[in-house]
């Protein structure tokens, strides 16, 4: 991957934890270039629209505020940055609200210095629009309510939206991960994952046969294992004029 450095702004309401986090973005500054830190909300909007980085490090809550309130008055006037919430609230609320603005990642403070760093070069492949998901091993890599999920992407039948969650359905199981289905789609490979309608992703290399009457599609793993799901008609059209 290119070492594409990104600018960034620390919004951090606490001088301790602010000061930390700098300190660890110093050791990184091949990777990111701090342009400023904000210690307030009204500072923080004003520094992001002037400054227009390229990445964000949002403590989830500011003193009388949340960093939701600033989000969405930010999407007012421009485009989100990409988004790295800290926070020392292990809550599925705040993963919640990760989500809801397909936050890159979710640190919980102390910050480790190596899932820092994680987090940045996955911001960086996202921000040049290589490939964010694949492991070192080339498996796939989804945050959960409890860890990660690994799997083979020949593994990955399908993808549901489930709110502001998904569901990745392999041949053997399911799993609710952190992430909406749309932050999924820009991170997956495109040649094997396809949106086929509002609500579902398909691993298109593993299709094996279409029911346009039934509405229904089988997969079919490299084992031998099939698993049948349903789609709507615009999915099924889809997927035809795709195969």
């Amino acid at each position: 991957m290119k070492n594409n450095k990104l600018t960034a702004i620390v919004v951090e309401d606490e001088r301790l934890p602010r000061l930390a986090l700098l300190q660890k973005l110093e050791d990184l500054r091949s990777q990111v270039e701090v342009v400023d830190s904000c210690d307030t909300y009204d500072r923080a909007l004003q520094s992001i629209v002037r400054n227009r980085p390229q990445l964000l490090f949002l403590d989830i809550q500011l003193q009388g505020h949340d960093t939701l309130e600033l989000l969405n008055e930010l999407q007012q006037s421009m485009v989100l940055p990409l988004i790295i919430f800290t926070t020392a609230y292990d809550n599925r609320q705040y993963l919640m609200s990760a989500i809801k603005f397909a936050a890159v990642d979710y640190l919980m403070k102390p910050i480790d210095k190596t899932e820092l760093a994680l987090a940045i070069t996955k911001a960086q492949a996202i921000a040049s629009g290589e490939l964010a998901m694949p492991d070192d091993n080339g498996r796939l890599s989804f945050r959960t309510t409890t860890g990660r999920l690994f799997v083979e992407t020949n593994e990955v039948a399908y993808i549901r939206a489930d709110g502001n969650y998904a569901h990745v359905f392999t041949f053997a199981t399911s799993e609710l991960v952190m992430d909406s289905l749309g932050s999924l789609e820009k991170r997956l490979n495109a040649d094997v994952f396809v949106r086929a309608d509002r609500s579902t992703i398909v691993n298109v290399k593993r299709v094996y046969k279409i029911n346009a009457k039934r509405r229904t599609c089988t997969l079919l793993s490299l084992g031998g294992k099939q698993v049948e799901m349903e789609l709507s008609k615009a999915g099924i059209d889809n997927l035809l004029n795709i195969l």
